[in-house]
Formats: C-alpha cells, structure tokens, sequence
C-alpha cells in the first residue's frame, strides 16, 4: 500500500507544525478496514504525527463501534466495504460516538452520497491524497470541517447539477450555491466565527478566506473554481495572495498555518 508523501515529512522526528498544541491531548481515531495492510499503513501514517494516537484498529464495523465505545476516540477513519457489518451499515451508529471519515477505495457516486446520507463528516478515496493531507483532514474533522478529495466532491457537484432544470443549468441559483457550500464546507455558526477569526488575523478578504477553507477540505484548484464557480486561474490568482499572507510556500504549510490558528 503506497501512499504520496507531502513536503513536510511524515517522521515523528519532523518538525513541530505551526499551531501545535504541545500540552493538548493528542488526538485520538480509531481505524476500521478489513485490509489489515492498509490499517497498519494508515497507523503507521498517523502515529509519527506528534499530535494523533491511533488508539485502535477494527476490521469491521461491528468491530469499530466496540472499539469506538471502548476508546471514546475524536474521530473514526471507516472503509465501505468490509465482511460482517460494513461500513454504510455501522455509520448511523458511529457518528453518535464521534465524527467519521470514509477512507475507502469505493468511488461510485450513490455511495459517496449515501455515506453521507447516514452523517459521514468526509469522504477521502485512497490514491487522491497525501500524508499531510490527510493528517490535516482528521485533525480538521474535531474541529468541524469537512473533507473530501476529488472523486467525492465531484459526486456532490454532479448531484447537484443533476437537480438543476435544463434551461438553467448554465445559471446556478443562490440556493444551489448554498446547499453546495453547505454540504462542502459544513458551514455553521460556531465555523463561520472561527473563519471570521482566521480571515482577520490574517488580512483574507471574504473570498480568500472561502478559498482556503475549501484547500483545508482538500480539495484542489478545480474543485475550487467549481465549488465557488469561478475559473480555475481566477483560483489560482487567490491561491498565490493567500500564500503571501499566510507565508507559506505549499498548500500544506498554509493549511497547518490555517489550522493552527483555528485551534488558538
């Protein structure tokens, strides 16, 4: 099982990200996959990382929500498809325990959707991340964010595009564009005054800021320009300023910069 490696290294004797909370308990997940290489390749990931425990593993999700009941965790990685209780059958009963990330293979459209459905918090497909990516993802998944690569964010804008009246389809109502950000972004109140927060400290305008909460959700510049329907070179335009502002040189070291403040 071979994962991409961001810049910023994935070893425990890695710098200290900006932000980092040294005194704060670390972050707890448990990861629940059939697969037990890809379970020891995800804990193996997350355990170099100074502020994330692995506290269990589980092969299904009769063996996740055990686990989950047992171990109290902060957020829960969980596969589709898995013998016994899988994934989609355990989830209504996970997410009363804690937020859930579907880290799977399954890209069809109907699953991404029904895992959503059932309160999945984000959906990440293996092969369309990187270590950092997906560290940024659990950690942002406590603080309310949600995320999603570029399989399952494409899913949510066919579906949306799909409910749209064929004459209008080249005109997206204020309403679609809301139930969009709203699915995306997971806006709420206690979000927006953290991204209120962040867009001061860092002199973002509304846009910029709308911008980079979607690059702390993963996804890339074209998921972008279709999620806020601005062309992709108009994202790249604020991309560059918000890098500027935030001093970073990559989309990693802007979200752990982003994510750093939002933590306080």
């Amino acid at each position: 099982m071979a994962y991409r490696t961001g810049r910023r290294g994935t070893g425990p004797g890695r710098a200290r990200e900006p932000g980092a909370r040294s005194a704060a308990r670390p972050l707890r997940i448990v990861v629940a996959d059939d697969n037990p290489v890809v379970r020891a390749g995800l804990a193996a990931l997350l355990h170099g990382r100074h502020d994330i425990e692995v506290a269990a593993e589980a092969a299904d999700g009769r063996e996740a929500y055990e686990a989950a009941v047992r171990h109290r965790p902060d957020v829960i990685l969980l596969d589709v498809r898995m013998p016994g209780t899988d994934g989609l059958t355990a989830l209504p009963h996970l997410v009363r325990l804690a937020p859930v990330l579907m880290l799977t293979y399954s890209r069809e459209s109907e699953i991404v959707r029904a895992a959503l459905r059932l309160g999945a918090g984000g959906y990440l497909v293996h092969g369309e991340f990187t270590a950092d990516e997906l560290a940024a993802s659990v950690r942002g998944m406590r603080e309310g964010r949600a995320a999603f690569t570029a399989t399952a964010a494409n899913a949510l804008l066919a579906h949306l595009r799909e409910q749209q009246d064929p004459e209008s389809v080249t005109s997206i109502s204020a309403p679609s564009l809301s139930q969009l950000q709203s699915v995306v972004a997971q806006s709420s109140t206690a979000r927006r005054a953290t991204g209120v927060r962040n867009r001061q400290a860092f002199r973002l305008s509304s846009r910029e800021a709308e911008v980079m909460e979607l690059i702390a959700a993963g996804m890339s510049n074209q998921q972008i320009a279709a999620a806020c329907f601005i062309s992709e070179k108009t994202v790249k335009n604020h991309i560059n300023r918000i890098f500027a502002k935030l001093h970073s040189a990559t989309r990693g070291e802007a979200i752990a910069c982003w994510l750093g403040v939002s933590g306080g």
